[in-house]
């Protein structure tokens, strides 16, 4: 593992999954998905997988705005 591999794995993921993102926010799993389709979760596209991203989740939970603020 190169030097940039071990800085990126010990600095988290670049994104989550929808419920670990929503646990995060202390939702259920069903909540969590329900929160993505309303926009309230941020999620990223990638081919048919959506993810979210950490930096933008994080910061969202951090300063407790609507996420369509933090854009």
């Amino acid at each position: 593992m190169g030097n940039e591999t071990k800085k990126r794995a010990a600095q988290g993921p670049l994104t989550y999954s929808i419920p670990v993102a929503g646990g995060m926010a202390g939702l259920a799993k069903n909540a969590s998905y329900a929160a993505a389709r309303r926009g309230e979760i941020p999620v990223i596209k990638f081919g048919g997988k959506r993810r979210v991203p950490a930096i933008r989740w994080k910061r969202i939970l951090a300063e407790g705005r609507d996420p369509s603020d933090a854009k």
